[in-house]
């Protein structure tokens, strides 16, 4: 069933025969996103976020080989964190998958795990990515004297992905996953299947907060209420192209006057 297809049917269509789920699934998965909340939380009081920022792991930190680890736990920290609550639906048809009802807690662990490396790959190319930009920066004088450029261009890829079909098309199977997942298929395969559904609607998103770091509380918690709301909210799917809109706005003021926005906001 194609995504289109799947958006076209009525909610109890999409929704399905209600089927519990265990409830140390659901303890399991409410503590895991708790715990990523209070570690990030604990980590910005204490003022230690900033040395997990990409900018500090790859300017003057520790070798690359200690880096890169230190920077993926502390990515798929912040993943979980805002990307599960968001997950709701899927974890939920996963419980109800005939092949992992008789051991859910092994079941959530594979999903759990294959989630994770869709988003670990992802946030290992965006760092990758960011250390040959740090190699373009330092070889052009002239935009590293002007380092908004940077975060204003991250801002119009997301905003233009927000306002774009292939958004509406990946968030119409991470809003209703269970018709593409009438197939069938281990924890494993539900697991892969929505971390790429998941990132084909969410990159853009955590692009912003990847340029804005692990220490920057206002984005992680903007950007979290936004993709919750997109991915569970009763209008998310209209609410799409005005929060495209309020990327592309932020990224003309950050264009036009750099000095003047909060420096909550920077990028």
């Amino acid at each position: 069933m194609t995504a289109q297809a799947a958006s076209a049917l009525p909610p109890a269509t999409l929704a399905g025969p209600a089927r519990p789920v265990p409830s140390g699934v659901r303890v399991a998965v409410v503590a895991i996103v708790g715990a990523a909340w209070a570690l990030t939380l604990i980590g910005a009081a204490w003022g230690e976020a900033s040395v997990l920022h990409h900018h500090a792991l790859i300017m003057g930190g520790p070798p690359l080989w200690i880096g890169i680890p230190v920077f993926l736990v502390a990515w798929l920290v912040m993943v979980a964190a805002m990307m599960l609550p968001a997950s709701a639906p899927a974890i939920r048809a996963m419980a109800g998958q005939a092949d992992t009802r008789g051991h859910p807690m092994k079941a959530l662990t594979v999903f759990l795990g294959a989630y994770a490396l869709v988003w670990a790959a992802f946030g290992l190319f965006a760092f990758a990515g960011d250390v040959v930009l740090h190699h373009v920066v330092d070889r052009t004088p002239w935009l590293a004297m002007r380092p908004w450029i940077i975060g204003a261009s991250v801002l119009v890829i997301a905003g233009v992905f927000e306002v774009c079909g292939p958004k509406q098309r990946f968030l119409a199977l991470c809003r209703h996953p269970l018709p593409h997942m009438e197939a069938g298929g281990g924890a494993l395969r539900i697991g892969l299947e929505h971390g790429l559904a998941c990132l084909g609607c969410s990159w853009g998103l955590m692009l912003v907060m990847f340029a804005a770091g692990v220490a920057s509380m206002p984005w992680m918690i903007g950007l979290t209420a936004v993709m919750a709301y997109e991915g569970l909210g009763r209008g998310g799917e209209r609410m799409v192209k005005p929060f495209g809109a309020a990327l592309l706005v932020l990224a003309v003021l950050l264009l036009v006057d750099p000095l003047g926005l909060p420096t909550w906001l920077a990028i």
